[in-house]
């Protein structure tokens, strides 16, 4: 069994329960529902966009911790100085050591740039749930979805006001989604064997509708090729480990986004 298909069997026991213990009605009633969220699209396409996703994320099943110290509050605070497009937060506990906690948390500091809610979504449960923790957008990982999921589960999330990031690695994921108009995030780790490819980006951008949203995932660890990426038309740079292996990732990544306009 693959790691992915070990995270995707443990999230299914995890939201059956979770779907025994809290009802959707309650969800609903949550002061967050009620907000309008914050566009992906509309920060990442801004003329003066970074088009940094700074992530929040303590520990990976191939990287194990990364950090464990720092706190939701203290990073939040220093990727809003630093000026990132949107912010990433990492919500599965059992292999990434996250918490719906830290999206709420998060919220409570963060009023002015989106939230992504990143999880393994195998649910229209876990959809309702990110509107009701205050999250903007979704991930949406086409190699643990079917094409079906992948339209209902984006249909759900645009009823409720939420973006949807769908996540590929490969074309034939890419093939799964309906692409006009979407934000289409090009995960340059296979999730399969967590291996890096940044060569994914450039290969598969080809592929995809002017109309889309580019964003490129996974091994961005230099300035110089977010760089090289914009050329290829990518839009967005979703950046967790290399800002959160430092003891202190919002100065990493002030740092980082000030080399983009060099």
């Amino acid at each position: 069994m693959t790691i992915l298909e070990q995270i995707i069997s443990h999230k299914k026991q995890e939201i059956a329960q979770l779907k025994r213990d809290v009802k959707v009605a309650n969800l609903i009633k949550s002061p967050n529902f009620k907000r309008t969220p914050l566009s992906l699209k509309k920060a990442l396409t801004n003329s003066n966009s970074t088009g940094i996703i700074a992530e929040f994320k303590r520990q990976s099943p191939s990287k194990g911790i990364i950090n464990n110290v720092v706190t939701v509050p203290e990073v939040t605070e220093a990727y809003l100085q630093a000026k990132v497009a949107a912010q990433s937060i990492l919500t599965d506990m059992k292999f990434f050591g996250g918490s719906i906690l830290d999206v709420m948390q998060a919220r409570a500091i963060n009023e002015t740039i989106p939230i992504l809610r990143k999880d393994f979504i195998v649910d229209p449960f876990q959809i309702v749930e990110a509107k009701a923790i205050g999250a903007d957008v979704i991930l949406l990982i086409a190699a643990c979805l079917t094409k079906a999921e992948l339209k209902n589960y984006g249909r759900l999330a645009e009823d409720l006001g939420l973006e949807v990031l769908y996540e590929v690695h490969s074309k034939q994921e890419l093939d799964k989604i309906e692409l006009d108009h979407k934000i289409i995030g090009i995960n340059n780790r296979n999730l399969k064997t967590f291996e890096v490819d940044l060569e994914h980006s450039i290969a598969l951008i080809k592929q995809i509708p002017s109309s889309c949203i580019k964003v490129s995932e996974s091994g961005l660890n230099d300035p110089r090729i977010i760089i090289g990426l914009r050329a290829y038309g990518f839009e967005g740079f979703l950046i967790g480990e290399q800002f959160m292996k430092d003891e202190n990732p919002g100065f990493v990544c002030r740092e980082f986004i000030k080399k983009l306009s060099l």
